[in-house]
């Protein structure tokens, strides 16, 4: 395989859901970057389009919790490519929440936007990409808070490891034409950030707990999810790549006085 070539995406159809801020944002423009053509969705039009390497990404309108607004959503792919060689599935995230007094509501919703909602987007993706001479590849964005104890976002720490799992399934149903992977970032330094960890003060100190000494860039994610999408990653399928820095430090080795 010519290495220089693996990570061309020139002629290539990317989407990726949510893409538009955050670390779908940084995945965006490591795409555009790379040669893609790249779209994303949302409910509501960004204020600004990811752009990168000249070029911009094209926006449709779309609920991702909803069937019937996913139809119409993949009907526009067919109708402007013809095709679809990536799908990033990467809507979700958690407002924070006691799990003991939030309603049985609130729990559902979670689920239904962090699993429910990227198991259809997959199927609708699958359904193109298994016409396609050449597949496709789905990268779901998975999360630490699947392999941890994620205290006051509970719900979305289950259906992140319920991502794990889905991922691995739909590997076998789907595969040789579509490879199916996860990528599973760590705390990721976003524009949101501020509403997790505090001021910069309080972003340096949660920083200076990861072994890497900061934290995660939505490029460093965009970067993984070239890598597994292209034919340097072509026998990845059902696997799932941790992107935390080192991990968290072990409480007992701060608390332990020997």
């Amino acid at each position: 395989m010519d290495i220089r070539k693996g990570l061309d995406f020139n002629g290539k159809v990317v989407l990726v859901t949510g893409g538009a801020k955050g670390i779908g944002a940084g995945i965006s423009r490591s795409f555009l970057e790379a040669g893609a053509e790249v779209l994303v969705c949302g409910r509501n039009a960004p204020e600004q389009l990811p752009q990168a390497g000249g070029r911009q990404a094209q926006f449709i309108a779309a609920d991702v919790r909803d069937s019937e607004s996913l139809e119409r959503l993949f009907a526009q792919v067919r109708e402007r490519f013809g095709r679809l060689d990536v799908l990033v599935n990467n809507a979700g995230g958690s407002p924070s929440a006691e799990a003991a007094t939030a309603s049985p509501r609130f729990h559902e919703s979670i689920i239904r936007l962090n699993l429910i909602a990227p198991l259809n987007v997959a199927q609708q993706a699958n359904a193109l990409m298994q016409g396609q001479e050449q597949g496709g590849v789905i990268v779901f964005i998975g999360s630490v808070s699947a392999l941890r104890p994620s205290p006051l976002t509970a719900a979305y720490g289950a259906a992140k490891a319920g991502i794990l799992n889905l991922a691995t399934s739909l590997a076998v149903e789907w595969a040789p034409k579509v490879r199916v992977v996860t990528v599973s970032p760590g705390l990721v330094h976003t524009e949101q950030s501020y509403q997790h960890y505090g001021d910069e003060a309080g972003i340096a100190a949660v920083s200076a707990t990861i072994p890497a000494g900061r934290m995660a860039m939505p490029e460093d994610i965009g970067a993984a999810c070239l890598f597994m999408a292209s034919p340097l990653g072509g026998y990845a399928s059902g696997c799932n790549l941790l992107l935390h820095g080192g991990g968290e430090r072990p409480a007992f080795l701060d608390a332990a006085n020997a």
